[in-house]
């Protein structure tokens, strides 16, 4: 959508007003609304009424009173600007075309994001069987990269118990999730505590619905996350995948075979078997294992001892079994204690890293994401777009 152009006495001011609503970010797609066309005419009377068109993506924009109010409140934050007034409309249809496809360029270009060119960091995050606390430990790791700086998603693929919604605070009274919104084909994720996240909980009808679904379903809805969602620049990208070795986690090899994989076990000897052959069908499908969590480890006591409620030692067994034809060791990167707060701050919708930052389990899970984000993807191997003449 092409400016208008400023009308009014002060020109130079309504260039200031244009320049500090340059500074207003979309809050779904995480850009300036400038940079989106969202910012028609822009105009300051002798008076200091300045006036600003806005036009939002789709009718009942669920941002709408949140792009409102910036708008506002960084017009008002002008030298000379004594009134705001902003005028809201609607993009035309031809207007949205033309912003999604400047997002995510035509259809018929259109392919899976995250493949191997791209510079997203992709970790699979993965276990054996359920009840280990890999969603936990997926959304907590996914706040803590984020307070590093970092632009952070979460795919949540685990299609039958998803969970992510929760954990990270998006349902409503009624424990539903929020629907995402659409422009056009375009799905913008929600955002919470600065993570974008899609899942299949967002579409279901009820909080209570089950998911029945086969195998090419299954593929067909991970594609579309992958595809059909605006995830914009991520540095990192987390799957929570189900657990077990069924039809997503192939799919996800099958899509996505540059993922390196972090498998989420328990302390208990019998949990490595099971642990152990989802790193296997992720190296069955080109993925590297490059990391073991153990959850639930022991409980501090009173007078300082460890009480091992789920036993010890299967963190590194499963590390030292997929460390078995791999080049590189696979190393044990946390043992996660057992925390009432972490367990508080998934019912609660307020993850450990920022409800209780100095409990033991939150510092683990901070340094397992210290790790994490300092593991940025090599060039070497991929296209970078560049041609010499």
């Amino acid at each position: 959508m092409p400016e208008g152009g400023s009308r009014g006495t002060d020109a130079g001011l309504a260039e200031a007003v244009r320049a500090a609503l340059s500074r207003v970010l979309d809050p779904e797609i995480r850009r300036p609304i400038t940079e989106l066309d969202m910012v028609g005419s822009v105009s300051v009377d002798d008076l200091g009424t300045a006036t600003v068109a806005v036009k939002l993506t789709i009718v009942g924009c669920p941002a709408a009173d949140t792009i409102e109010r910036d708008v506002r409140a960084a017009t008002a934050s002008v030298p000379g600007v004594t009134t705001v007034v902003v005028d809201v409309s609607v993009m035309t249809k031809e207007e949205r075309a033309a912003l999604t496809e400047r997002l995510r360029g035509s259809r018929a270009a259109r392919r899976p994001q995250f493949g191997p060119d791209s510079l997203t960091q992709v970790y699979a995050v993965t276990s054996g069987k359920g009840g280990v606390g890999k969603s936990t430990l997926t959304a907590n790791l996914a706040v803590a990269l984020a307070q590093r700086g970092l632009a952070v998603g979460i795919l949540d693929a685990d299609v039958y118990g998803f969970s992510i919604p929760g954990i990270l605070g998006l349902l409503d009274a009624s424990g539903a999730a929020p629907r995402p919104t659409r422009v056009d084909d375009m799905i913008l994720p929600p955002v919470a505590h600065e993570v974008k996240i899609i899942s299949i909980g967002m579409f279901v009808d009820s909080p209570s619905a089950a998911v029945a679904w086969r195998g090419p379903m299954l593929h067909r809805t991970i594609q579309q996350f992958l595809t059909d969602v605006y995830w914009g620049d991520l540095d990192v990208l987390l799957l929570d995948l189900p657990p077990g070795t069924g039809d997503v986690a192939i799919t996800v090899g099958q899509l996505l075979s540059h993922a390196e994989v972090v498998v989420v076990t328990t302390p208990q000897p019998a949990a490595a078997d099971v642990a152990e052959r989802s790193g296997t069908v992720a190296r069955q499908t080109g993925q590297r294992v490059i990391g073991v969590i153990e959850n639930m480890a022991g409980l501090a006591q009173p007078d300082g001892t460890i009480l091992d409620l789920f036993g010890s030692g299967g963190g590194a067994e499963v590390a030292r079994r997929l460390s078995v034809g791999q080049d590189d060791p696979v190393p044990l990167l946390a043992s996660i204690p057992l925390s009432v707060s972490l367990r508080a701050g998934g019912d609660a919708g307020i993850p450990i890293v920022l409800s209780d930052p100095d409990d033991p389990a939150a510092q683990a899970i901070r340094a397992v994401a210290g790790r994490l984000a300092t593991r940025g993807r090599s060039l070497a191997g991929r296209r970078l777009g560049v041609t010499i003449s």
